[in-house]
């Protein structure tokens, strides 16, 4: 795996790149937000996986990840920030970060988030590959009558209307939850099953995404995520449905 590492703090920079060595992973340092967008725009796809510092000199974080999002849709991103507000953290998201880690963080941890960003992204990428190659494939692969959700081309239809904008993360989330309608999944298993994460996750990055989903969902029609206080969430789009 290549990583690109956008982080201004170089103590934290030499301290990874032992981690990055032990898993036998390469890794590219920028120091700052300028630099880190010339690197990346200059060979995107030699890169498998992003991580982000917020806080950097030239550009800030917010915009380094805009633009890096710009040139790639689905490179996995984690963002890496000092700052421990929920509006941070949804601007993130919203701008296409696929996970966040606070710092100050343990190797370990960030390690773990980075396997389990990969795993999933590849997993991703090989079953769209697989289905691309399936003649016999279906146009839906969930079709409950008001939503479709096609895997191959990653799009989603709630009342004929497209759900537009949706990133890698989102679609998962809402893959997952769509695949069982009505079933209520808790965060951690949520966690688990898209994040592929167990016990370094935290539950405000499932919330944060189901903010934003929620949101463009709304765009096309009624709203199709419920919350089940305390328990989790579910998918259900039966007209006499309703958020609570």
């Amino acid at each position: 795996m290549k990583i690109l590492m956008i982080e201004d703090n170089k103590s934290v920079s030499e301290m990874m790149s032992m981690f990055f060595k032990k898993e036998g992973w390469e890794v590219v340092f920028s120091y700052d937000g300028i630099d880190a967008v010339e690197k990346f725009n200059a060979n995107p796809d030699s890169f498998d996986l992003v991580t982000l510092d917020l806080n950097l000199p030239g550009k800030d974080g917010m915009q380094v990840a805009q633009e890096i999002r710009e040139k790639s849709k689905t490179v996995p991103l984690i963002m890496l920030t000092a700052r421990d507000s929920e509006s941070d953290q949804v601007l993130g998201l919203e701008l296409g970060a696929d996970d966040y880690v606070t710092k100050p963080f343990s190797p370990i941890t960030l390690i773990a988030r980075i396997k389990a960003l990969h795993r999933r992204s590849k997993i991703s990428d090989d079953g769209a590959k697989e289905e691309a190659q399936n003649d016999a494939k279906k146009e839906f692969d969930i079709d409950t009558g008001r939503f479709q959700m096609n895997i191959k081309t990653r799009e989603a239809f709630l009342d004929g209307k497209p759900i537009e904008g949706l990133t890698p993360k989102e679609f998962d989330l809402l893959h997952t939850l769509a695949t069982n309608p009505k079933q209520v999944y808790s965060r951690e298993q949520l966690l688990q099953q898209v994040w592929d994460y167990e016990y370094f996750g935290d539950e405000r990055t499932v919330d944060a995404h189901i903010k934003k989903l929620r949101q463009k969902i709304e765009k096309s029609g009624p709203q199709i995520i419920q919350t089940v206080w305390g328990v989790g969430y579910k998918f259900d789009d039966t007209e006499n449905s309703s958020d609570k």
